[in-house]
């Protein structure tokens, strides 16, 4: 029996989890914390670090696993790379190449380097050197970590005198006390977060959506939904597949699952934002798979431990779909979700993670969500209707 190891035991681990033993593998699940969900359905739990790579190699060697995968969990993609070539398992690409993805800094570098459409850039770390550049850039600027995900240490500042007090969250989310800051591209439309697979090198599978957010919650850069198809033009759709496609075989990348932010701007431009070799929060292969009928979440596992990865093709979407990251806008205490009956046809799943009387917060980062609400429309009005106004359709009721 082939062993996977999963690093991080969050929930968005759980469709992994069952796709691995639907394929017969054993599964071990490792993280410092041993009371998340994921060890629960795991046949292993090993606590470690999974950010500390050399303590992740010994416990991967000393059970022997076939493959390692950071599925939807950020922290552990280097690792995991790292892990993988040191034992010479099945891996996307290089540690370099991961190293480079997964560093903000880096990313924009390489993108600039090689002629890809990049915002100024510019990474640091430390305030005072960064407040040196203000007129490097074209304000407003997004300022964040340069290694965390789930828009944790994210702001957007419109002013160098407020530049400072971002840097300081950004640096407070940061492992490696690093920033980066960068020109706001003013999108057109909706930017989009989703996933897609390469295999061999070969983009077999790519997908666009509508990423949306709430501009009355704590962190208006926390995603609370997303919609496919996406707002972006089918032409720009057409070259950021294209570049996508020229970034993964730049980086000598193989098979493996992404989560791949991308922009249309104002400017007429088209811009990678961000490229992941990992599945993105949110259940987004999930959605997917709902939509499509592709089996990403069974691929990346396949890949993860060298079996044959079939079945990754480009599909239609079966319908306009939507997911609702159910949140509050303020803490409190939960009492009840409400749905409006005019939509209680087109809720395809409703996934609740918490009862009522819980504690929650006011959805400062992706790790405030308490559930997730798929919905399914026939056309794309009646899901731009409904999504353009989802406060009145669906609302998280506090006592």
């Amino acid at each position: 029996m082939k062993k996977l190891m999963i690093l991080g035991g969050s929930r968005y681990a759980l469709p992994v989890i069952k796709a691995a033993h639907e394929l017969g593998l054993y599964v071990i699940t490792a993280d410092y914390l041993p009371d998340n969900i994921a060890h629960k359905f795991s046949d292993e739990y090993c606590n470690v670090s999974i950010t500390d790579f050399d303590a992740t190699l010994r416990a991967a060697q000393e059970k022997k696993i076939n493959g390692i995968i950071s599925f939807a969990c950020d922290p552990g993609v280097v690792t995991a790379a790292y892990v993988a070539e040191k034992m010479g398992l099945p891996s996307v690409g290089s540690y370099e190449a991961v190293s480079i993805l997964q560093n903000k800094n880096r990313f924009r570098s390489f993108l600039t380097q090689n002629g890809f459409n990049v915002p100024t850039a510019k990474g640091y770390n430390d305030a005072e050197t960064a407040i040196k550049d203000v007129n490097l850039f074209h304000w407003p600027v997004i300022v964040k970590p340069t290694d965390s995900a789930g828009s944790k240490g994210v702001n957007r500042v419109d002013s160098p005198a407020d530049l400072r007090k971002a840097i300081e969250v950004a640096l407070s989310y940061s492992r490696g006390k690093e920033f980066i800051i960068e020109d706001f591209i003013e999108q057109k439309g909706f930017s989009s977060d989703t996933d897609s697979f390469s295999v061999n090198g070969e983009l077999k599978f790519v997908s666009f959506n509508s990423q949306r957010f709430d501009l009355n919650a704590e962190n208006p850069y926390t995603p609370a939904a997303y919609s496919w198809p996406s707002s972006m033009t089918k032409e720009h759709q057409q070259e950021l597949a294209s570049e996508i496609q020229r970034l993964i075989r730049l980086l000598g990348l193989g098979t493996s699952i992404y989560n791949i932010e991308t922009r249309e701007g104002k400017d007429g431009k088209a811009y990678i934002m961000e490229c992941s070799p990992r599945g993105g929060g949110n259940r987004l292969a999930e959605c997917l798979e709902y939509a499509t009928g592709v089996k990403l979440v069974e691929g990346a596992v396949r890949a993860a431990v060298g079996l044959p990865v079939t079945g990754i093709e480009q599909k239609p979407y079966n319908g306009c779909w939507a997911e609702v990251i159910l949140h509050s806008d303020k803490p409190g205490t939960f009492d009840k979700l409400w749905i409006d009956e005019s939509i209680r046809d087109a809720v395809f799943e409703r996934d609740l993670w918490i009862e009522s009387g819980t504690k929650i917060g006011g959805f400062r980062a992706a790790n405030e969500a308490i559930g997730t609400l798929v919905l399914r429309f026939e056309t794309d009005e009646i899901l731009q209707n409904v999504m353009a106004n989802i406060s009145q359709y669906v609302k998280v009721v506090l006592r």
